[in-house]
């Protein structure tokens, strides 16, 4: 197993203390030096430039780099705002509530670098709704910044002006979408813009310049200014540099959060050691795993090796994701697993767009009749046609006929499932027709198809 000796970067203080919350341990262990530093010795362009020579890849999910984010902001369009993702919802994932409630001054430092940087003189924190804690320990943090003049007007005697807005989301998944995020923002149903023009670089809050970033993202701004660039990209992968947080669930003995170098540690290491997640609980054996999130596809026990870097794990035909790995063993029922992710989608649906609101509940739907006995044979392949409807080809990376990819997240489940364990399907069905009193069709040797375009391992 690989178990690489990296230093912490986001969780160093929350593993060491228990008030790492509060604005006074905070300070006794660096914090708000890198701020210090930026606007004393650093222009605004110096800490763009170090954040996109780290090679900071955004952890929301997409994991587009930050820097480069950064740059995209016309120049000489203001006002310019910074908007923080904390809308965390993926099934699985916590590990940017972990942040919030136990280290929330280090993504208030983050923020206020990165508005540094872009120029944004007010930023948005967006906390889910479903947060209390979080929420509770990001206003007070606030609160104690303000008062001791980390944020405000002429910020340590210098020039630098911002305010941090605080807001609570109500805890629709579809906000998790930047441009819905920032509907919300304005008051508005949370519901995806359309791109372009409403690339919120460009027009985003207000319509206005906006840089959305996640909250994990932000909080490893202080590290890379206190540290420099070079000493961030020396850690993690050729193209995952770093470390990286992955919330790790489902069937394992030891389930958490945990920090690990990016790109070098393995899922086997992840999920097996015992400094990690310690193995499949009951030591049965794994079946499958969700490697990015619900909306991720399936890998299975041949992927265990692939290490936690996006390039591979993208080319394996799947996604790191919101960075949650869902551990499912061999007792799991497969059909039921599909349906409890497909469920989530389908209620998440905003209803914009006719194939995601209309197809996801046809999957629910169709799902919902197979467990019930009441599936017909022909249901498998319907499942999978109207999936195509959703995200054409079922290809990886997805295509979508939606404004977002929340539709294409639905088939995701869906497809891993029917191609690799259609016969837990044909089973279901089976066991209905004949409490019916009806016979099934005879058993077709049906070969395992992988996704379209390269032969990773049979899923691409």
């Amino acid at each position: 197993m690989t178990i690489t000796d990296a230093p912490k970067i986001l969780t160093a203080r929350l593993d060491r203390y228990a008030d790492a919350h509060t604005i006074a341990r905070y300070e006794e262990t660096g914090g708000y030096q890198a701020l210090r530093k930026a606007l004393t010795t650093l222009s605004p362009g110096d800490v763009a430039d170090e954040v996109k020579a780290a090679s900071l890849l955004g952890r929301g999910g997409a994991g587009f780099p930050a820097g480069v984010k950064w740059g995209f902001c016309p120049p000489g369009v203001w006002p310019r705002y910074l908007v923080v993702n904390g809308d965390e919802s993926e099934p699985g994932t916590y590990k940017d509530r972990l942040l919030m409630e136990r280290d929330p001054h280090q993504l208030i430092e983050g923020v206020l670098l990165a508005s540094y940087a872009i120029g944004a003189a007010q930023a948005f924190l967006y906390i889910r709704g479903e947060m209390p804690l979080a929420h509770e320990r990001v206003a007070q943090a606030l609160n104690d910044a303000y008062a001791k003049g980390y944020i405000g007007r002429n910020i340590m005697g210098t020039p630098f002006s911002v305010d941090v807005v605080l807001s609570w989301g109500a805890g629709a998944y579809i906000v998790g979408e930047e441009t819905a995020l920032i509907e919300s923002l304005e008051g508005n149903r949370g519901m995806p813009r359309l791109k372009p023009p409403f690339f919120p670089a460009a027009k985003g809050l207000y319509l206005q310049p906006t840089v959305v970033n996640n909250v994990e993202t932000l909080s490893n701004v202080p590290w890379i200014v206190s540290n420099g660039a070079a000493k961030f990209t020396e850690l993690g992968a050729d193209t995952s540099k770093g470390t990286r947080m992955f919330a790790v669930s489902g069937h394992v003995k030891n389930p958490g959060v945990f920090e690990v170098e990016y790109g070098v540690t393995t899922f086997r290491d992840v999920i097996m050691a015992p400094v990690y997640a310690a193995g499949v609980r009951g030591d049965r054996k794994l079946k499958a795993f969700i490697p990015g999130g619900a909306s991720s596809p399936w890998l299975y026990e041949e992927h265990l090796d692939l290490p936690l870097e996006k390039v591979i794990v993208d080319k394996a035909g799947s996604m790191l994701g919101s960075g949650a790995i869902v551990v499912m063993d061999e007792t799991t029922d497969m059909v039921k697993a599909c349906l409890s992710v497909v469920s989530f989608f389908a209620h998440e649906s905003c209803g914009k767009c006719t194939p995601c609101r209309e197809g996801t509940t046809w999957l629910r739907q169709i799902l919902e009749r197979i467990l019930a006995g009441y599936g017909r044979p022909s249901d498998i392949d319907l499942l999978m046609d109207v999936s195509d409807n959703i995200s054409p080809g079922l290809v990886w990376p997805p295509k979508q006929t939606t404004i977002c990819p929340l539709g294409p997240s639905a088939t995701a489940p869906t497809a891993s499932a029917i191609r690799r364990f259609r016969h837990e399907f044909e089973a279901h069905i089976d066991r209905g027709m004949r409490a019916r009193g009806e016979q099934p069709p005879p058993a077709q040797a049906v070969a395992e198809p992988a996704f379209a375009g390269r032969d990773h391992g049979g899923l691409e």
